[in-house]
């Protein structure tokens, strides 16, 4: 057989692909749902901003939030896990959130009362652009790996 006649090599893109082709899978499902939280998380906290403090109003926006994220997350981007006790899943859930909410909530008090940046602008790049990206990292991180982890197959005998 000739070159001519080889079959063709896989690029490394298209391998490197298939090789983790499960995990952008669930990235992108994941993304999905965490754009869909992000447009009602923000749209709850800017509703909320001129009624209650920055960080009650940001608590509130993200607990709305977060329990749209689990029921997404739960039956549709890892729907394929098996189950577990489903509050075992959602007390995990809840606590890695309440983490992901810290995490946010920290950067929103950062710049709103120690650097001193209380616009509203300010406080919408603080939660939901830097707590955004440092939360959702720390989330998706806890969800794939602790709360909606894979289960070892069973080993067969033969």
């Amino acid at each position: 057989m000739t070159d001519l006649e080889s079959p063709p090599h896989p690029s490394l893109l298209s391998r490197l692909y298939a090789r983790f082709e499960g995990l952008v899978r669930e990235l992108g499902k994941f993304g999905t749902i965490g754009l869909a939280t992000f447009v009602v998380d923000t749209t709850v906290f800017n509703l909320l901003y001129d009624h209650m403090p920055p960080l009650l109003a940001g608590t509130v926006s993200m607990a709305i939030a977060a329990t749209l994220a689990f029921l997404g997350n739960r039956y549709w981007t890892w729907r394929d896990r098996a189950r577990t006790d489903l509050r075992r899943e959602y007390a995990l859930y809840f606590l890695f959130n309440l983490c992901g909410l810290g995490i946010a909530l920290a950067c929103l008090w950062l710049s709103h009362y120690v650097l001193g940046f209380t616009s509203q602008l300010a406080d919408n790049v603080a939660k939901n652009g830097i707590g955004l990206v440092l939360g959702t990292t720390f989330r998706f991180l806890s969800y794939r790996y602790v709360v909606f982890r894979k289960h070892p197959e069973p080993e067969t005998t033969g």
